[in-house]
């Protein structure tokens, strides 16, 4: 699946606010906005509520978040007054890998954790994206070794469709001062430590010096640090 030349020219020289108004244009009623409630996606999530672009904003409830995620779930809602779609796990799966294993068996291996997370968040991830053509992230480029070899648009294959980063060469400081200079509620976890936020049970802060996300799965080798969700795909034609 390829870009019009049109939508090359908005990713290549546009603002992320023209792109993702572009990109909704192109692709009506098939683009979709993926939101963990960091500091990366309640900046998207206000670029697309605040401008109104037609493009549907979803979560992956695992069960699992922090009260804090809850929280500022609850403030975005309350400050646009617009849905944020919520996917559960199956139940029937989640029950079966609870009743065998027990609550935490994601701390006992690799291949637990990426059960766990394959139930949690990759089966109701493919439910979300289904149907859809373009998949929108709050991916950042300097968030982690694994995803400096990554593009702002990508093909993901494992699920078909077009993925796009808006603010890929944002930095850190300039989400923040977005984030200041809009007056945007973000989860105050942040301020202690977590700048990747994800299930409680699997997050812990940041030590100074440490990478970006060492706190998730911090038990494993950093090379398996990453749930399945933004695997590195080939780079979409334009």
């Amino acid at each position: 699946m390829n870009f019009s030349d049109s939508l090359k020219e908005k990713i290549d020289k546009a603002s992320p606010v023209e792109t993702l108004e572009a990109i909704a244009r192109a692709y009506p009623g098939k683009v979709v906005f993926s939101t963990s409630f960091g500091w990366e996606d309640q900046v998207i999530t206000d670029m697309i509520f605040k401008n109104n672009i037609p493009i549907k904003i979803f979560t992956l409830e695992t069960g699992r978040l922090f009260t804090e995620t809850y929280y500022v779930w609850n403030r975005t809602l309350e400050r646009y007054q617009k849905p944020i779609e919520a996917y559960f796990p199956n139940l029937e799966l989640l029950e079966g890998m609870v009743s065998r294993k027990g609550p935490n068996s994601f701390y006992e291996s690799v291949e637990n954790r990426k059960e766990c997370c394959g139930i949690r968040k990759l089966e109701p991830l493919k439910r979300a994206l289904s149907g859809n053509e373009v998949w929108i992230t709050g991916i950042r480029s300097a968030q982690s070794l694994n995803r400096h070899d990554m593009q702002s648009v990508e093909w993901d294959e494992q699920n078909k469709l077009i993925k796009y980063h808006p603010i890929f060469n944002w930095s850190l400081d300039e989400v923040k001062a977005y984030i200041a200079e809009n007056n945007i509620p973000y989860n105050p976890l942040h301020d202690k430590g977590f700048p990747s936020i994800g299930c409680a049970p699997c997050t812990r802060a940041v030590q100074p010096g440490e990478d970006f996300r060492a706190g998730r799965w911090w038990w494993e080798d950093s090379t398996k640090r990453e749930c399945g969700l933004h695997t590195h795909n080939e780079v979409v034609e334009k």
